[in-house]
């Protein structure tokens, strides 16, 4: 019997079974029944989608100053146009819009250069988005320092405010929230019964009536004279209650942590705060992130409920113009306006948070 000791030189797959054509007959044409479905399918999404498309792009009115340049046969964008200033600044004064402007760059610097792998010193970059940014932003949007003119809160409006009130309470929310699932872990009772109460009270109340408390009520029991901003009673309401539910989130991973790590960290001498913030937390944080953002997106969309207490933010802003007259009949395109912008800051948070799990994937996730 001769063997042949030679080895085959690897050959290219099937034409058949590579390319999108193969793909299509793998997935939507591989027997008859998901045919049909597929043409179904297909036939559902161009009755639904060319309308749509019809309306709002190719029959749309993109270019003017007035209503009187939309024809009223596709969507009027002239009237986003016309009030795009209103939508990202509110009315904050027009010739200090450059410090909005100065802070929107900054703070999308800072989240590229953590989001982009390669970029050295992520650590120290990370430490001055939370630390060093939020004063820069106060300084530089409030005014008052520097001279800079003084810009009242109550000025404040539209994308700007809703990226505001929702940066501070992510920032915020997130080390208040790991504390209170640490004290409620806890073994010493006072410290976890008062985590547990503060915890169960914020999650049994909704935010709206929060907001409503911390606008209307809180004032009363401040001493005579003194007086907290409205924009910072929305900040802390907002806080306080996300926080409650970022507590959840965090001891749902400490407890998915195997009891032997701690245990083994305190065979090797560590105290509590090392076990913790070096052993267990660096774990449970890296498989709450699916929890954590999706907290983090319902507290960006939850800001819209600031209406309520006399804050316009994008969608609050969007609605007062709404009831101009001269711009009256066109809150369709308003609210896509609207919707789009939260759609974009949702997903971006979605996808990143996809990404620094696969970055962080070591073995926990089947």
């Amino acid at each position: 019997m001769i063997h042949n000791r030679t080895m085959i030189e690897a050959r290219p797959a099937p034409s058949g079974t590579i390319g999108p054509i193969a793909w299509l007959r793998a997935n939507l044409f591989s027997g008859p029944i998901n045919s049909i479905f597929t043409l179904l399918g297909l036939y559902l999404l161009y009755v639904l989608l060319m309308p749509t498309i019809q309306w709002a792009l190719i029959n749309a009115d993109w270019i003017g100053t007035s209503r009187e340049d939309c024809s009223r046969t596709g969507a009027c964008w002239v009237f986003i146009n016309a009030r795009i200033g209103q939508f990202i600044y509110g009315l904050y004064p027009g010739s200090e819009i450059w410090r909005v402007n100065l802070t929107f760059v900054t703070f999308a610097a800072l989240i590229a250069w953590l989001a982009i792998p390669r970029l050295p010193f992520k650590h120290w970059v990370a430490a001055v988005a939370l630390l060093g940014f939020p004063l820069f932003a106060y300084f530089l949007l409030y005014g008052g320092h520097f001279g800079l003119d003084v810009v009242e809160t109550h000025r404040w409006g539209g994308l700007m405010l809703t990226l505001v009130l929702a940066v501070v309470g992510m920032v915020a929310a997130l080390p208040i929230g790991v504390l209170l699932a640490l004290g409620r872990r806890s073994h010493m009772p006072i410290v976890k019964s008062f985590c547990v109460v503060f915890i169960e009270f914020w999650r049994g109340v909704p935010l709206i009536t929060v907001l409503f408390m911390a606008s209307v009520m809180l004032p009363l029991f401040m001493p005579t004279g003194v007086s907290v901003d409205r924009l910072v009673r929305a900040l802390i309401g907002i806080t306080l209650f996300q926080s409650a539910y970022m507590a959840e989130v965090v001891r749902g991973g400490l407890q998915a942590i195997p009891r032997g790590q701690e245990e083994a960290a305190a065979a090797l001498g560590m105290n509590y705060w090392k076990r913790m913030g070096l052993i267990v937390l660096p774990q449970a944080l890296k498989m709450m992130i699916p929890g954590i953002v999706n907290t983090f997106i319902s507290l960006f969309k939850d800001t819209t409920l600031v209406m309520i207490i006399g804050l316009f933010d994008l969608l609050g802003i969007v609605q007062a113009a709404l009831s101009d007259s001269r711009w009256l009949g066109f809150s369709l395109e308003g609210y896509i306006f609207a919707g789009l912008m939260f759609w974009i800051f949702c997903f971006s948070m979605s996808r990143y948070s996809q990404y620094l799990e696969r970055k962080l994937h070591t073995g926990h996730k089947r």
